[in-house]
């Protein structure tokens, strides 16, 4: 019997997160992990003590035809990666792992292309994660270092003039 690679692993533990979530259009799970143990967890719901899409079976971003990608704002949501990142202690984060799968909830396939928004790209900079691996299929995935991101944002500044 062939042994899971620890990418897949940890991948395989936050695709069982993501079943928490309680968004109507896509769910992603989020784990933290440093040093091979698990810092924290985070899926797609909304903030506490308020009501979750899934709730009140209505999402607004659906109703109003929002791309994926875009108007987050109007979301109920906060995303497992925030989610993950607010229940771990920075120096718990410093030059850890984060491992984010995503599905369609019609159709419960993985999430082609997923990544993070710029919103949770800049608070995962900001905890000091290193690495976002990121699940493609069950058995592929991309690993992507955050200093990628921070060269990404700083040529999109550049170009703006910002």
């Amino acid at each position: 019997m062939e042994r899971r690679d620890k990418y897949n692993y940890y991948l395989d533990i936050a695709e069982t997160v993501l079943e928490r979530g309680t968004c109507l259009r896509r769910n992603y799970g989020s784990i933290i992990v440093k040093n091979d143990e698990i810092i924290s967890t985070g899926y797609t719901g909304a903030p506490r003590g308020r009501k979750n899409c899934s709730d009140i079976a209505f999402c607004r971003r659906e109703k109003l035809n929002v791309p994926r990608g875009t108007q987050y704002e109007l979301c109920r949501s906060v995303h497992s990666e925030a989610n993950a990142i607010i229940s771990a202690s920075r120096r718990d984060m410093l030059g850890a792992n984060l491992y984010l799968v995503g599905r369609d909830v019609k159709t419960g396939e993985y999430v082609k292309n997923a990544n993070s928004c710029t919103m949770c790209k800049r608070l995962i900079i900001n905890s000091g994660i290193k690495k976002v691996i990121i699940r493609d299929t069950k058995h592929n995935y991309r690993v992507i270092d955050t200093d990628l991101w921070i060269e990404e944002d700083d040529s999109l500044q550049d170009e703006m003039g910002y």
